[in-house]
């Protein structure tokens, strides 16, 4: 079986797999958020924290406590970091530095997991099981909460009320993302991934000297990790290190893993707002960008030009020959199409053109499927703009499933769409502009050029993943990355939110003959050319000075 005929049946049984859960997850998903019931746990939980669940929350107090909680989430894994030379099980590792406890507080909390440090050097199990795991819960739930309250505002009308945060941020972790990472987990386990609190121990001779490695709880975090669309790994090797990914098979679950509460969010969508099909449109919207750029990455990487890469029936460097060209291309799509991160293969190492599909899904947002949550709230921003398009186009006031698309909810989300490009561009030029920063890179010319973009764009997009030949670990990138990912995640938040108010407080309008069908397969293709020409307008200048420039000149 040639490589490629093997890396299209891996794609069918990813979609097929897919293809099962969405239904029953996507209308589980619904009958979680629209409960009434609180479960014994969640109740003790709201009485340790002091809130009421049942008291519903407009906009601004949903916001407050989004913004509330992230905060005491940062402060909280700053500080175990700082204290980690003191903490019983830190396997002797000491503090944090301040900048780079900073940024890794900003990132776990923001679901970026970016990570400037070498996670089995840095960090011991506390931190990794007390703090990183506990984030990449909690941070999943924070983003899926935020897109439940904008369907809520495009579900109810003449009200500004949009649930309450507390028991949709429990909920979704306790009735979610809980019960499917124990079985994940299991899953993993039996796979071969560890699942110890072992210490430090060598593991034989390495180049005339021994190897160390120390064990940990990796399984329970892994399954997070990529269940959550978070991506900080246990290892520095994250994907890629076989106490992580020990197999093909463990390799195609995670990516099932990675997208299987993204795309089927579709479905409780469709299900929360009393119409199904809306939600297998923007099903539809997600599955062929996601498809396209799968496909395009494997012929880029199967088919790169070159004696050695001919050789090696295609573009090998930086891969691991356990899972080859065709499951790594699948991951690193699912990957950089999501807000996850995690790799199983060097990104740096992939041919010019395929950098540049890596980045340029990361660029349209993260919503083909996107990350939990935010992969909704983020496609649901583009069908608003792509109906005020169709309705500037045929001279009448545009509609969404019922609600008036004003200049109010057009500013709202021209703000969304206009956040983290500024974020990406104005740090990568002000990298580029100062002497300090340009030091980090490990190449010159437009691959270069092409590792500080790649880098602000995964922190500002909340990805994580690294285009791994910068030196990332510096007080000049720990901070610049910590605040784009800070911003890149709150700052749309704020408008997703400000949006969901003014949508709720609207009465529905009436369907009339004169009205856009956002269920049909042209309203699908409208919304793809929106995504693809706000996206490419914005980034194009920038794409051509790295991954295009490299890959033409290739």
């Amino acid at each position: 079986m040639s490589p490629v005929t093997a890396g299209v049946l891996q794609l069918l049984a990813l979609i097929g797999a897919l293809a099962l859960a969405y239904r029953p997850l996507g209308d589980y998903m619904a009958r979680v958020y629209s409960s009434e019931k609180h479960y014994k746990p969640e109740k003790w939980i709201y009485k340790a924290i002091g809130a009421n669940p049942n008291a519903e929350m407009r906009w601004p107090a949903y916001l407050r406590g989004v913004l509330a909680f992230s905060a005491v989430s940062v402060l909280f894994l700053y500080g175990l970091q700082r204290a980690q030379g003191i903490l019983p099980g830190s396997l002797g590792f000491s503090a944090i530095d301040p900048d780079q406890s900073f940024n890794t507080g900003a990132s776990f909390v923001a679901n970026t997991n970016w990570q400037s440090y070498y996670g089995e050097q840095a960090m011991g199990h506390v931190v990794q099981t007390g703090g990183l795991a506990v984030q990449n819960f909690v941070s999943a739930a924070v983003g899926m909460a935020v897109a439940v309250a904008l369907v809520r505002g495009f579900a109810r009308s003449r009200t500004g009320e949009l649930g309450n945060f507390w028991s949709d941020l429990i909920r979704g972790t306790v009735r979610i993302l809980l019960p499917l990472s124990v079985i994940g987990a299991l899953v993993l386990v039996a796979c071969g991934v560890i699942q110890n609190f072992a210490g430090i121990h060598e593991v034989g001779q390495f180049m005339g000297g021994t190897q160390q490695w120390n064990g940990g709880a990796v399984a329970s975090q892994e399954v997070i990790k990529e269940l959550g669309t978070n991506g900080g790994g246990y290892f520095n090797a994250n994907s890629a290190h076989p106490f992580e990914n020990p197999t093909p098979f463990s390799n195609l679950f995670e990516i099932f893993l990675i997208l299987v509460i993204p795309f089927a969010m579709t479905r409780t969508f469709g299900r929360m707002v009393g119409n199904l099909r809306q939600g297998y449109a923007i099903l539809a919207t997600m599955g062929i960008i996601w498809i396209v750029f799968t496909g395009l990455m494997m012929w880029t990487e199967f088919n790169h030009h070159g004696p050695a890469l001919d050789a090696a029936g295609g573009a090998m460097e930086g891969k691991e020959t356990r899972y080859g060209i065709a499951a790594s291309s699948i991951f690193s799509v699912a990957t950089t199409l999501t807000s996850t991160g995690a790799v199983n293969s060097f990104h740096s190492s992939y041919t010019g053109l395929g950098g540049g599909i890596q980045m340029l899904g990361m660029q349209l947002g993260e919503i083909a499927p996107g990350g939990v949550g935010s992969g909704l709230y983020g496609m649901l921003i583009m069908a608003i703009i792509a109906v005020f398009i169709a309705g500037l186009m045929v001279g009448r006031t545009p509609e969404y499933l019922g609600k008036k698309i004003g200049t109010r909810q057009i500013k709202f989300a021209a703000c969304y769409i206009l956040i983290t490009p500024a974020l990406v561009l104005g740090f990568t030029a002000a990298a580029m502009a100062l002497p300090t920063p340009g030091n980090s890179m490990t190449n010159s010319g437009a691959h270069g050029f092409s590792e500080i973009l790649y880098a602000y764009t995964s922190g500002a997009n909340n990805n994580g993943s690294a285009f791994a030949g910068l030196n990332a670990d510096t007080q000049w990138f720990n901070s610049t990355i910590g605040i784009a990912m800070l911003l890149g995640r709150f700052l749309p938040m704020v408008f997703v939110l400000a949006l969901a108010g003014s949508l709720a407080e609207q009465k529905p309008v009436p369907e009339t003959a004169g009205t856009l069908r956002t269920d049909k397969p042209l309203y699908a293709g409208l919304l793809v050319g929106t995504i693809v020409i706000i996206t490419g307008l914005t980034y194009f200048p920038a794409l051509a000075l790295g991954p295009l420039a490299e890959g033409l000149a290739s």
